[in-house]
């Protein structure tokens, strides 16, 4: 059992709030007062302020102006709310883009970019670094002191990358730092082929729609630098704040499965990880689906940064204005999404935005208090009654998941398949629905989920998926082997153990590494297109495959059931291997998503891993907490419909009734409960 401390060390509760822009009111400071009333109203106690305020706080280069925020930093603190102070590093104001050009970004086709948009700047250039220190460096020392600092916002979403001179040069010393010659470089990214052999390190240029794009270890070091480079650069921001506000956590928001960073690299920096969440919510039995997506980011989120409860730093109080549907919330829904992100181990609920800005692209962009600027609306009662409901479920601050079963969804392992080509020759081959499916269909049976990556300790779990490993990097291989041989359970299948971390593929056989505890030698696979699938026959029930289906020979494994269709009709489609004190399951194809249903139970039953709630019906998940002041279970109804659940003796958190056996889920209802019968 883990019990973390709040985010915010004087704030001991769930941190609810929004993104605040007062620089967009400057001309009219009379709102800002008016918004803490209304922030107050509705519970609540943390705004995000200073996101793009570069040039409202530095208008020309070291003229400062901070007597604004000092404002608004003193009407924070006033008002018993805290700051989730952000420094302006997102967007950089214009006189430096039009002083020093170096910091603007160099696309793939080297062209430099004008001065627009946000996150245009080089994280490589001398000169934005420095100034990103220089006024990081100020904003510390002068709210150091302040009772509203509670937190440190880094930036806004980091993404995108630079091709500078700068950058290539830098890219060539971390050539250097990895690969120590151009030889083993050479060898590594197999650059006999096509005759692409450098002869020196300063011959290569970052990956170009105008020149090399096809050499795979090019790809994937170029997207291990730019992860580096972002990492180095959060290390950057922070110096100071760490230094001069050591007791102040800092964050930066990120971006569910966004594919330029590996996150698991960045988040292991983070004191917290936080991610801006947006479904794309449908008001009908589609929602069911969206849930359960989303239930994989959050604990995907989670997972970065390991056990400790994680933010959800942005959602939306209604309609975005980015979807391709912008769809409002139906009554329930808002308070659906803000907590599942606490059950699945959030210790906040923010939105973007907590005001409406009048003009600019997000103008029409959901927010707590609209262009009216009053709480006469549906959007703020049922913010307010959210952060009423956060209130009441205080005891479950601080307590984390304890989940025995994990699935690897690994960024490396996403890059490099990115550019196999082979099967289904699309560019993502597929990667991230499959391990959603396999989390969806675990979940659906009622069992909570970790997602880590490769580089991960595995021990601890009882259960763990690792669907389409086509990359093992440096351990893994060797991880899986002693986490069997220990008597875990690890499910793989195709398209799993073809290349190393440079992409290179194995020799002798795949799964290359894992072959012995897979006990199967994959030999070929099949792709199928949409019109085309195999059938497998399993405990008596007949399965239909789609997209992807490998020929195996089972050499130690043992096969449970085979294709009953084509050329290879009788070849297993899912085997077991014993292995060790453990067993290892290798499922050859695609599967629908009730075979995965039925397969996660049946081997959760086997390993002896029980349901935190058995027979959810369609539509409801459920979750677990567990912390000093108890086991909290969260059931949640998806569906705009009632959905009936049999829970087990427990005390509903917020209200103090006891519940128990058959219960009738309204809409969209979440219940948050406290298992009875606990010592503690």
């Amino acid at each position: 059992m883990a019990q973390y401390p709040p985010i915010m060390k004087d704030l001991p509760a769930f941190l609810y709030g929004g993104d605040y822009n007062p620089e967009q009111w400057l001309h009219q400071k009379e709102i800002w007062k008016k918004d803490m009333e209304l922030a107050q109203g509705a519970g609540i106690n943390t705004l995000t302020v200073g996101v793009f305020s570069w040039s409202a706080l530095e208008p020309r280069e070291g003229e400062y102006r901070f007597e604004w925020l000092d404002e608004v930093m003193d009407l924070l603190a006033g008002h018993g709310m805290k700051a989730v102070l952000a420094t302006p590093s997102g967007a950089r104001p214009r006189w430096m883009a039009e002083k020093y050009p170096e910091v603007l970004r160099v696309n793939g086709a080297r062209q430099r970019a004008l001065f627009g948009g946000r996150h245009n700047h080089c994280l490589t250039s001398p000169v934005y670094r420095e100034k990103v220190r220089a006024i990081n460096t100020l904003l510390a020392e002068r709210y150091k002191d302040h009772p509203a600092l509670g937190m440190w916002h880094i930036s806004n979403e980091f993404g995108g990358e630079c091709h500078c001179p700068l950058c290539q040069q830098a890219f060539r010393s971390w050539l250097k730092d990895r690969y120590g010659t151009i030889e083993n470089l050479n060898l590594k990214w197999w650059n006999s082929f096509w005759s692409h052999t450098y002869d020196s390190f300063d011959q290569i240029e970052s990956p170009s729609p105008l020149g090399e794009m096809g050499v795979h270890g090019l790809n994937l070091a170029w997207k291990r630098f730019t992860t580096q480079q972002f990492c180095d650069f959060y290390a950057w921001e922070t110096e100071p704040l760490k230094r001069i506000t050591p007791g102040v956590p800092c964050t930066a928001n990120l971006m569910q499965t966004y594919e330029g960073i590996n996150y698991f690299a960045l988040g292991r920096l983070l004191d917290r990880s936080s991610w801006d969440n947006y479904p794309a919510w449908t008001n009908d039995r589609r929602d069911a689906d969206v849930a359960a997506r989303t239930a994989f980011y959050h604990d995907l989120m989670r997972g970065v940064c390991g056990p400790k409860p994680f933010m959800m730093m942005e959602s939306s109080p209604t309609a975005v204005n980015w979807h391709a549907v912008n769809r409002l919330r139906t009554p329930g829904l808002l308070m659906l999404q803000g907590l599942q992100a606490v059950a699945h181990g959030s210790d906040s609920v923010q939105y973007f935005q907590f005001r409406s800005g009048r003009g600019g692209s997000e103008k029409f962009h959901g927010a707590v208090v609209t262009h009216a600027g009053t709480d006469q609306t549906r959007v703020y009662r049922e913010v307010a009654q959210v952060g009423r409901r956060l209130q009441g479920i205080a005891p479950v601050l601080g307590s984390a998941a304890e989940n025995k079963i994990a699935v690897i969804y690994d960024w490396e392992n996403r890059w490099a398949l990115r550019d196999a080509q082979f099967g289904i020759n699309s560019e993502e081959k597929g990667y991230e629905d499959a391990v959603v499916a396999h989390h969806v269909a675990i979940a659906a049976g009622g069992f909570g989920v970790d997602v880590i990556d490769e580089a991960c300790e595995l021990t601890g779990y009882r259960i763990v998926a690792g669907p389409m490993t086509y990359m093992l990097r440096p351990g893994f291989a060797e991880k899986v082997d002693a986490f069997v041989r220990q008597g875990g359970v690890y499910v793989s299948t195709y398209c799993s153990g073809w290349v190393d971390e440079e992409d290179l593929t194995f020799l002798g056989g795949f799964p290359g590494p894992l072959r012995a505890v897979t006990g199967v030698w994959d030999e070929e696979t099949d792709a199928l297109d949409p019109t085309q699938h195999n059938h497998f026959t399993w405990r008596g029930k007949a399965y239909e495959t789609c997209d992807y289906s490998a020929v195996v020979h089972p050499e130690s494994a043992q096969a449970l059931a085979v294709y009953e269709n084509g050329f290879y009709a009788g070849a297993p489609a899912l085997t077991v291997n014993a292995f060790g004190q453990g067993r290892c399951y290798y499922i050859a194809a695609r599967t629908r998503d009730d075979f995965l249903r039925d397969f996660y139970a049946y081997i959760a039953g086997q390993a002896g891993v029980a349901p935190l709630l058995p027979g959810l019906p369609f539509g409801v998940s459920c979750t677990q907490r567990v912390g000093d002041q108890g086991t909290f279970l969260f059931v949640m109804n998806a569906l705009p419909e009632s959905n009936a659940v049999c829970l087990p003796p427990c005390v509903a958190v917020d209200t103090g009734a006891r519940v128990e056996g058959q219960y009738e889920l309204k809409p969209y209802e979440v219940l948050v409960l406290k298992r009875e019968g606990e010592a503690r």
